[in-house]
């Protein structure tokens, strides 16, 4: 591998998958029992400790691929390899920052960022890097680009354009009108969501096409309309997300009308491309075609939920509950974990041909079987909390929560064993990893 930092970026985004499982199951223990480490550890810290990591995961890995895939690509070469360690460096020491501010209390920012907002800073200089490199390395070399390419550098380009929206809100004419305040921190976090869903996706076509040998996958027409539809949902997709803020209709019913779009395209190219493979090659690449399947069937199970409650007289009932924190495991977890889970252990077979698969698999069964549990007893969370909310009235909060006590628990269990699948699978990833490092060198990698 000629690229110096790939392997790092995916042993931190690892690490920070791990990390956020444990914050998740830390703040499921606080459900169960309130009074658990809140003097050290409140909710109200365990939450953006948990989002934060697994934001990062996601990024990260996305990132680390990226690099990976250019390295063994017909590029040349990156256009700086430098720029690629001081990318690394920079969102590695802002990341303890975060982490750092949040233990001490030090708050801030909004939904997804609730760090203080001169962080933002350095995190916008290093999407700059990152899209700087990016484009010297591809522009003018690589002619008709496949839509994966498309795909990372829109991803890149929309991810520094909507960070920098997010903080809108810091200025005084947004800052002091509440709508304005509140329609634009959706938007900004709905295309966040977009942008890393452009580089998360193009991830997967690239693999889908390598596995099967067949570029053709990122160069048909049925690709690009699919780039087009995502950018779209980018674009206009978050505004389903506001339904409840007295916006014009107009943004409503475009929003209704494309929502969730993307995933009907995504959903059926990864269908053609499974049942076009022979059998030996999907043998050949076990893991990665199991965990890219397994995304097909999240895309199916939250393409209905979505579609539900994009319906506004349903969004009524299910916003603010966790049949949302339900939409919102599923697509982080269901779909863009999957999916990068299929690229790291792509990387891995690449890199050492006879990993050891064993663990991985034991780890891919508790994973998969954890996770439909445990988005099932979100959603039965959530239909309690509604009937609560509409349907209840002067029930206490607190009689609620205790009816809804084995709900808790159901998703405490089942949380925990999503994290002990993940590490089965991980583990050896990581230890993969460490050793091609420590073998070769970081600045000795090759090809």
């Amino acid at each position: 591998m000629k690229n110096k930092v790939a392997l790092l970026y995916l042993g931190t985004a690892l690490l920070a998958l791990l990390l956020g499982m444990v914050f998740g199951i830390l703040s499921g223990l606080q459900y169960v029992f309130p009074d658990f480490i809140k003097a050290i550890l409140p909710f109200n810290s365990l939450r953006p400790f948990h989002v934060t990591s697994v934001i990062a995961w996601i990024i990260l890995c996305a990132i680390g691929g990226i690099y990976y895939y250019l390295s063994i690509s017909d590029v040349p070469r990156l256009y700086s390899d430098r720029l690629s360690k001081i990318h690394y460096f920079l969102f590695l020491v802002i990341g303890i920052m975060i982490y750092y501010s949040y233990y001490t209390g030090n708050f801030g920012g909004k939904e997804y960022l609730e760090f203080p907002p001169y962080l933002i800073l350095p995190i916008l200089f290093g999407w700059l890097l990152f899209g700087f490199n990016y484009y010297k390395t591809m522009v003018g070399k690589v002619k008709n680009w496949p839509v994966y390419y498309w795909m990372w550098g829109t991803g890149i380009l929309f991810m520094t354009y909507h960070l920098s929206e997010a903080y809108l809100w810091l200025h005084p004419d947004i800052k002091n009108n509440f709508i304005k305040s509140l329609a634009i921190q959706w938007k900004a976090g709905g295309s966040f969501v977009g942008s890393w869903n452009m580089l998360v996706y193009g991830t997967a076509i690239y693999v889908m096409a390598k596995i099967k040998g067949d570029d053709s996958i990122g160069r048909n027409p049925k690709a690009f309309f699919f780039y087009f539809l995502g950018l779209t949902n980018l674009m206009f997709g978050w505004a389903h997300h506001i339904y409840i803020v007295p916006t014009a209709p107009w943004v409503r019913y475009v929003a209704y009308g494309i929502s969730m779009t993307e995933w009907i395209i995504l959903f059926h190219m990864i269908y053609e491309w499974k049942k076009s493979l022979p059998e030996e090659t999907k043998i050949k690449n076990l893991l990665p075609y199991k965990f890219l399947v397994m995304a097909d069937v999240w895309v199916f199970l939250n393409l209905i939920l979505a579609l539900l409650f994009s319906i506004p007289a349903v969004n009524f009932f299910t916003h603010g509950t966790h049949i949302t924190v339900a939409h919102s495991m599923g697509t982080t977890i269901g779909i863009n974990t999957t999916i990068l889970l299929a690229s790291v252990l792509f990387i891995v077979n690449q890199i050492q041909s006879d990993f050891n698969l064993s663990s991985a698999k034991k780890g891919f069964r508790i994973f998969n079987v954890s996770l439909l549990l445990f988005w099932l007893s979100l959603l039965v969370a959530g239909v309690k909390r509604s009937h609560w909310m509409y349907f209840s009235k002067g029930t206490p909060f607190s009689e609620m929560q205790s009816q809804s006590h084995w709900v808790y628990i159901a998703f405490l269990l089942f949380g925990t064993g999503i994290f002990i699948g993940l590490l089965f699978i991980t583990l050896p990833v990581l230890k993969t990893i460490t050793t091609t490092c420590n073998a070769k060198g970081l600045n000795e990698i090759e090809k």
